[in-house]
């Protein structure tokens, strides 16, 4: 009797491991990016290391002015699907502060903000290929020309 409840607590405590183990290894990284009001980011690329398994983006508005004059987000996708992005971005049957909404192109982005605001998105690391080309920028309009950076991922 004793035996069977040694064993039936050893295996407990064994499974118990294995299901707290992944939590354990996984690393959240963080990365942090400025936008301005001159329409800038502060970084022209950023980088998710290798030994990443979440990715915390912390984006600051530095700038002064209204989210309604000036406003800055990050969207993040894959390089060739920017363009359709940023068109789907000005129509507003489909899209809400210049992000399409339930667009599958869009791996992550943060809110819309204005000045002396910041927003953070955290996103899994495994929804993107090592060596893939992906792409940040602001949908707000008429910013994606100048507020726009590379994403690497190792």
């Amino acid at each position: 009797m004793l035996s069977s409840r040694l064993s039936v607590r050893t295996l407990s405590f064994v499974a118990a491991l294995f299901l707290v183990a992944p939590s354990l290894y996984a690393k959240t990284c963080e990365l942090v990016l400025q936008g301005n009001d001159q329409m800038k980011y502060d970084k022209k690329e950023l980088v998710i290391p290798k030994d990443c398994s979440d990715v915390k983006l912390v984006f600051k508005h530095v700038g002064k002015m209204p989210k309604a004059v000036m406003g800055h987000n990050v969207v993040i996708a894959k390089t060739t699907d920017i363009s359709g992005i940023r068109t789907d971005a000005m129509n507003p049957k489909k899209a809400k502060d210049y992000i399409p909404q339930n667009d599958k192109r869009i791996l992550a982005h943060t809110k819309l903000i204005g000045g002396g605001e910041s927003d953070t998105v955290t996103f899994k690391k495994s929804a993107y290929k090592p060596g893939g080309d992906y792409s940040f920028f602001c949908s707000f309009p008429g910013h994606a020309g100048m507020m726009t950076g590379k994403l690497v991922v190792k």
